[in-house]
């Protein structure tokens, strides 16, 4: 499952809350429009026990000498069945607060037959 959505917030909008719905021990994988240019980061938040995070990486779209952006690709997988708050603050080097922040609520199911 992937979930993705333009950076369209202001700086202060921090109230947008995403639902997705996840399989105990599946994968599932969250896409966010990074800069590079700027310094953005995303940073991922999440309690361990409920969550793992499987893999990061950064598929840059446009890249040359003054610009580099792209998608910053988090899979994840669910380790046990609830409800688990995933939240993600783009941060900016030289900033001590978040530019903006992606909150994801995950239900979580075990595997059907289980």
């Amino acid at each position: 499952m992937t979930i993705s959505k333009p950076d369209s917030h202001s700086a202060r909008d921090f109230s947008d809350c995403r639902s997705m719905s996840a399989t105990v021990d599946r994968p599932f994988v969250i896409h966010l429009w990074e800069d590079r240019t700027r310094g953005e980061q995303w940073v991922p938040s999440y309690d361990s026990k409920g969550l793992a995070l499987l893999s990061d990486e950064f598929l840059c779209i446009a890249s040359n000498n003054a610009v580099e952006n792209g998608q910053r690709i988090f899979e994840f997988k669910a380790v046990t069945p609830g409800t688990h708050r995933l939240v993600f603050e783009k941060r900016m080097g030289w900033k001590f607060t978040a530019e903006d922040r992606r909150v994801f609520q995950i239900d979580a199911a075990n595997p059907p037959g289980s």
